[in-house]
């Protein structure tokens, strides 16, 4: 959606033309000249602007929006990329943040036309990892076409096996797009991941921000700006009754989190095919759900604090499928699967869920024979002792046996 589809490459044209000469030996070597240009050259330049895409994305200092907002950031990568002749992804980012203007008149742009001209960039810079997974369908269709015209257009025999051979090598080229694919996803996540940070250090009371504790917060908070300081509710799981209910009542630091995470996200999944942005979300969620873990061995559990954390998993989780595409994602059991530190931290939740003691080793035992659980024996005692009516004695005697 951010670029028309492509007409076919070159190498399909020239090795069709030898395909019909009826010549194994040229049409042989047509094919190994293909599966060389699509494997090597037009690999390396597609991974390559997918990285330059990434750096571009990079948030509050490209064209995602960082902690400062969005206006300030685009407006800062227009200056300080627009007319400096950058060619490829840089040059549409570019042309994208300054639409050929001089400085002055893009100091002059409204925030809606701003915002216009981000989003534009936004889409090219897309584009760019859109295209690793568009090439890596193609081959995969041209291979199939190319064995079919095998199957029409040539005897059996050893030199038709040769040519078979070879062009099935568009198989291995398939795989190393789907390979860059998922490395140009992981270096856009490791790019986004610092921001994703700071989100979740806002929204548990970390770093920003005038946090007050829950059992003191008589409802939403109220958002003024990005670049406003507000106050908010903290994590807090050390809950009384009263605590607990006003809990119930506020939106709470999870759903305060996955707003700000919306914003970050929305702009790429609007113009990313559903796979890169599944894998995407897959991993923002990876890294939201490890700096939430950090957070929870910070705090001390009631019971009531133990039914709020298992309430803000599962707002987490929902949070998740609501916005993943592929069907496979849409259960807890496959997205936990997908997204190893999710996993964990519903299995923190089903532990300091607990009634009793003598019930861990039961969920342990079940949970381990499903092949669902990851935490180890001193990861359990140390979350378990947070829990403010477990005895910290009764808990190491509970689970002194070996951690298989």
């Amino acid at each position: 959606n951010s670029r028309p589809p492509f007409p076919p490459p070159p190498p399909r044209r020239s090795t069709l033309r030898a395909f019909a000469t009826g010549h194994t030996g040229t049409a042989s070597a047509a094919a190994n000249v293909c599966v060389d240009v699509l494997g090597r050259v037009l690999l390396e330049v597609l991974a390559r602007r997918a990285e330059l895409g990434a750096s571009l994305l990079r948030p509050g200092e490209g064209l995602l929006a960082g902690q400062s907002g969005l206006g300030h950031a685009a407006l800062s990568f227009a200056k300080s990329t627009a007319g400096k002749g950058f060619r490829g992804v840089q040059g549409a980012a570019a042309r994208a943040g300054a639409g050929g203007k001089v400085l002055g008149e893009i100091n002059d742009e409204t925030e809606e036309q701003m915002r216009m001209r981000t989003s534009i960039g936004v889409a090219r810079a897309a584009a760019n990892f859109n295209d690793l997974e568009v090439v890596a369908e193609y081959t995969k269709r041209l291979e199939g076409n190319f064995l079919k015209e095998i199957d029409a257009g040539y005897p059996r025999g050893h030199d038709t096996e040769q040519l078979r051979m070879c062009i099935k090598g568009l198989g291995g080229v398939v795989e190393s797009f789907s390979n860059a694919s998922e490395r140009a996803i992981e270096r856009l996540v490791s790019t986004m991941l610092p921001r994703v940070r700071q989100i979740v250090n806002e929204a548990v009371g970390n770093e920003g921000g005038s946090a007050i504790p829950a059992a003191s917060f008589m409802g939403s908070p109220v958002l003024s700006g990005a670049t406003s300081t507000v106050s908010s509710t903290r994590l807090d799981y050390d809950l009384d009754d009263r605590a607990f209910e006003l809990a119930q009542l506020s939106e709470g630091y999870v759903g305060r989190m996955c707003s700000s995470l919306d914003e970050l996200i929305e702009p790429l999944g609007a113009h990313f095919l559903p796979k890169l942005s599944d894998a995407l979300l897959i991993g923002i969620l990876g890294g939201v759900s490890t700096r939430l873990e950090a957070a929870i061995r910070k705090s001390k559990f009631t019971p009531l604090g133990a039914i709020s954390l298992d309430s803000d998993v599962r707002y987490l989780m929902n949070f998740a499928k609501d916005r993943l595409d592929s069907p496979e994602l849409k259960s807890n059991v496959t997205l936990c699967k997908a997204c190893l530190p999710l996993a964990r931290l519903n299995q923190i939740s089903l532990l300091l869920n607990v009634d009793d003691l003598e019930d861990v080793l039961d969920l342990i035992s079940v949970s381990k024979r499903k092949g669902n659980w990851d935490l180890k024996l001193d990861d359990a005692k140390t979350l378990l002792s947070l829990r403010v009516d477990f005895e910290g004695s009764k808990v190491n005697d509970l689970l002194q046996m070996d951690d298989e």
